[in-house]
């Protein structure tokens, strides 16, 4: 069927194409927000991705699959725009800052990150041993910040080994390189990205939890938050526990910082909020009274790092159209 829909595609046939490429196009976005660690970004590549693909099918020979061919594109897409854009910092770079203050990262632009809407619509590596990262983990906020440490090639190598599962020979085609490079190029991204990932994962800590207790945590913190009670909010934070807003440069760390933070900020505002789930993770959609409309209006994402019971980190990533991409309304409907 697939080598007939490559042929009749290769004619000319847009739909053809589509039936090629659409069961494709939702483990592509995947590796595409994985390479960039934007969820707008990865939008954008799948779709100069696709449109290379429909220009260049007649250079496909047939001589790998159609899914490789097309990670080869998308791939190629992927570091094209990564070449295209400043380097980001990751979170942590720098000191924490006080609320009195804003200190900034000490790198020249701030991070580039976006949260990964779900359901998780990607592709299952579980069933390959090449694979050592589970889908979920490879979304986690933790693995796609330690990929913004790697150069675009490690980017690259580390996840189309170890999360999709291609041999170093087929990474090397894909991306017109060596072996040699591909391994040596590959045995640093571990190193740097291994070392540094925090286990264990948050797909362990709430498979240990269950479902039931990661739900209260997340009602506690939404109470905690609704009413504005800092003293609530800080007892449910590790004695370490970070708030960062990327992009912004700024972060928070420990309970006083973060209680200062609280105060002369997001507590100067009355909220509302929903349940969701991004990258893998418990996140919380936060609603912020807006006088000029008169209504609760979409606000902030907060994804939660847990750790045990404890939240160890809290992601805010503050601009409505997070909210919107996850399906959820932009204003609020329930009460006032």
């Amino acid at each position: 069927m697939e080598r007939e829909l490559v042929a009749a595609a290769r004619r000319g046939d847009e739909n053809a194409f589509r039936s090629l490429m659409e069961p494709r196009r939702a483990e592509l976005y995947a590796h595409c927000y994985r390479m960039l660690g934007s969820a707008q970004d990865a939008e954008d590549v799948v779709q100069d991705a696709l449109f290379r693909a429909w220009r260049g099918l007649a250079r496909f020979e047939g001589r790998s699959s159609v899914r490789t061919w097309l990670y080869r594109v998308t791939t190629n897409a992927c570091l094209d725009a990564l070449g295209r854009r400043s380097h980001p910092v990751p979170i942590g770079v720098g000191p924490g800052t006080s609320a009195e203050r804003a200190v900034e990262a000490s790198g020249p632009v701030p991070l580039w990150l976006e949260p990964y809407p779900e359901p998780l619509e990607i592709e299952d590596a579980r069933s390959d041993p090449e694979a050592r990262y589970e889908q979920r983990e490879s979304v986690e906020l933790a693995f796609v910040v330690a990929l913004e440490y790697l150069a675009p090639n490690e980017r690259a190598v580390l996840l189309l080994r170890d999360v999709l599962g291609f041999s170093a020979r087929e990474m090397s085609e894909l991306l017109d390189t060596t072996t040699g490079a591909v391994n040596s190029a590959l045995q640093r991204a571990r190193g740097r990205v291994e070392g540094g990932l925090p286990r264990p994962s948050q797909q362990d800590v709430q498979r240990s939890l269950g479902d039931g207790r990661v739900r209260e945590i997340v009602e506690r913190y939404m109470d905690a938050m609704g009413r504005g009670d800092v003293g609530a909010v800080v007892e449910m934070l590790t004695a370490d526990a970070t708030w960062a807003m990327p992009p912004f440069p700024s972060w928070y760390q420990g309970p006083e910082q973060i209680a200062q933070f609280l105060e002369r900020g997001p507590f100067q505002f009355r909220w509302r909020h929903t349940p969701t789930r991004a990258n893998g993770q418990p996140a919380v959609a936060g609603y912020a009274w807006d006088d000029e409309l008169g209504c609760f209006a979409a606000h902030a994402l907060d994804v939660l790092t847990l750790q045990g019971t404890r939240i160890a980190a809290v992601t805010g990533f503050v601009d409505p159209v997070h909210i919107e991409r996850f399906g959820l309304p932009s204003v609020w409907l329930g009460d006032r």
